[in-house]
């Protein structure tokens, strides 16, 4: 099997998303870092017109997509033949895609939103306590789902699970305040151990250290 072009950027949590689906299912691919002042120019505009990242290349049919959500789909769909993070029966299928829309309608934006808020040097108070308080409630959603159970749906991790991981594990740098940190820590235990059993995954930990090293060396060049 050919490898996958991933096209990414070290520290947008969307990539990663994909990375860790990649890697879940053992698919081999390449990642191509594309910074964020490049993504509305040619040639990275050519791949994808809405000028945003990731963006994929399968060489194996010839695909090329873009959306993070669409990628994820497309990848199960494609290769996850035995269903190692997804499901086949009915209402699972659809539950995991119930997720993944979740995740992608209200985890992405409310978390990018509160992120891009806090790094503005203008007071932007009104701003900041919106989304602080949308970050909240998304993580309450999942907090309350995740009690009494170990994944979001059925008895194993799915996609819909690993989808969340990116954006939840930056939540430290994107409030940039330790005690709303660790206020989020104490109030939402579930999600806190929730990300504990994914960040023990092999292919979670590969895909975060690799996040860690890209950053680091894009910090190295900055």
């Amino acid at each position: 099997m050919k490898a996958i072009t991933l096209y990414s950027h070290a520290i947008g949590p969307n990539p990663w998303k994909v990375a860790i689906v990649l890697s879940s299912l053992g698919l081999p691919y390449e990642t191509i870092f594309v910074d964020f002042k490049d993504v509305k120019l040619p040639p990275y505009v050519d791949l994808n017109p809405n000028g945003r990242l990731p963006t994929i290349i399968d060489p194996n049919n010839g695909t090329q997509l873009w959306e993070s959500g669409a990628i994820v789909h497309y990848l199960i769909e494609t290769y996850d033949h035995d269903h190692k993070i997804s499901y086949d029966s009915t209402p699972e299928r659809f539950l995991t895609q119930q997720w993944l829309h979740f995740q992608a309608s209200g985890q992405g934006p409310y978390y990018g939103q509160l992120g891009w808020f806090v790094r503005q040097s203008e007071n932007q108070n009104v701003a900041i306590e919106r989304y602080t308080n949308e970050v909240r409630r998304v993580t309450g959603v999942l907090d309350k789902a995740l009690s009494g159970r170990q994944w979001l749906v059925g008895d194993k991790c799915t996609f819909a699970d690993l989808a969340f991981v990116p954006w939840q594990n930056m939540v430290g740098m994107i409030v940039q305040d330790k005690d709303v940190e660790q206020d989020f820590a104490r109030s939402f235990p579930n999600v806190q151990a929730w990300m504990e059993r994914m960040k023990q995954m092999p292919a979670v930990v590969k895909v975060l250290q690799d996040k860690d090293n890209a950053m680091a060396e894009m910090m190295q060049t900055n």
